[in-house]
């Protein structure tokens, strides 16, 4: 049989490296059976070997509350065993960041996986009010390997010579020092943000960077 299908460039790439970008678009993750993933539920589409995937639960009280106010953070799989595992996300982007004892904040719908050996909490936003979306998000530090996701071609912003305001949908991470605030500019008959359902957008001010995206996602309502 023969078709571009079985090109070199589409097969398994082999490597004793524990993160790997099979592609663009794929993330191959090789398991020792000694450090766990944890990764967002769902992110999983193949594997080989033997691996058993179980649901993370929240690891505190604090954790478990604020996931039933937020919805976010709490769909995460603890991933162990050995062999190989591949995740994705609707052909979206990967991208891998290594922490070297310092953190980031992730927006959890751009979090693909990540080592479990890291340190990680949901965090809410300061004057977030009652809406929904990108108000509670997870930040991450330690000494390992987080990977995230991108609808399209990311843009890095640098967020210390200006103020910088960003649709909640369309922030991947930013730097774990930033505390974003939620500023309101709302006016009736115009909204800015499609992604946000209003014209709500992240401020971030302060040495520090945001990822962001060129999609907006699905719009947000209000939290009920």
């Amino acid at each position: 049989m023969r078709s571009p299908l079985f090109d070199q460039a589409n097969q398994e790439r082999q490597t004793d490296q524990r993160w790997t970008l099979q592609s663009s678009k794929m993330l191959r993750t090789a398991m020792n059976g000694q450090l766990d993933v944890l990764a967002a539920q769902g992110a999983m589409v193949a594997y080989q070997g033997q691996m058993d995937f179980n649901y993370e639960g929240s690891g505190s009280a604090s954790k478990f509350l604020k996931k039933m106010v937020s919805g976010e953070g709490g769909n995460l799989m603890r991933v162990r065993g050995m062999g190989e595992v591949f995740f994705a996300r609707q052909a979206e982007d990967i991208f891998l960041l290594e922490l070297t004892g310092d953190g980031i904040t992730i927006n959890t719908r751009s979090l693909l996986a990540f080592d479990a050996n890291l340190n990680w909490d949901i965090k809410s936003m300061v004057n977030g009010g009652m809406l929904a979306g990108g108000l509670f998000n997870l930040v991450v530090n330690g000494q390992g390997v987080v990977a995230v996701t991108s609808d399209g071609p990311p843009m890095l912003l640098d967020c210390s010579r200006q103020p910088t305001f960003v649709d909640p949908q369309a922030a991947v991470c930013w730097s774990s020092n930033l505390i974003p605030t939620i500023k309101n500019d709302f006016k009736f008959g115009s909204l800015i943000g499609r992604g946000s359902g209003e014209s709500f957008q992240l401020a971030f001010h302060g040495p520090g960077f945001v990822v962001v995206q060129p999609s907006e996602g699905a719009p947000v309502t209000a939290a009920a």
